[in-house]
């Protein structure tokens, strides 16, 4: 037997279109606001990623140059060079090439830069060692302590 009492209990178990709704709405801020931090915090490793290999490849090279008296020719597969760079010459984490470089024999320097994800956030503003800070500051180099 059917009766209001029962009626009334069934239709309390479910929830509303719009309860639904606003919970939809609240996990779908949720995951883009998780997206949009994820994706700062990748960039920000890659940057970090770049900024010590640049660190690395300054201090391989200056010894390089405190052993041999000169900085190595451009050639990143010389057997000298792979003495203080055991790993060899560090590539991009995002494209896997090698670090574009600079090295100027003749004048006795070099210049490395990577390209940062974060713009503004470099020590230059290209890779031909301009240096400068501020919002076109998309690159962070090192060049020759000496």
């Amino acid at each position: 037997m059917y009766t209001k009492c029962m009626h009334k209990r069934f239709h309390q178990w479910g929830f509303t279109l719009i309860e639904l709704l606003v919970v939809i709405s609240i996990i779908g801020i949720l995951i883009a606001l998780g997206t949009a931090s994820y994706t700062t915090a990748q960039k920000k490793g890659r940057d970090a990623k770049r900024q010590s290999d640049m660190k690395a490849v300054q201090s391989a090279l200056e010894q390089y140059n405190s052993i041999h008296g000169v900085y190595p020719p451009n050639d990143t597969e010389n057997a000298d060079l792979l003495e203080v760079l055991p790993a060899g010459w560090p590539t991009d984490p995002k494209t896997g090439l090698a670090y574009p470089k600079t090295f100027d024999t003749a004048a006795g320097s070099y210049c490395i830069c990577a390209q940062l994800d974060q713009e503004g956030t470099g020590n230059a503003t290209d890779a031909s060692c301009s240096f400068g800070q501020g919002a076109d500051s998309d690159y962070f180099c090192v060049t020759n302590l000496m």
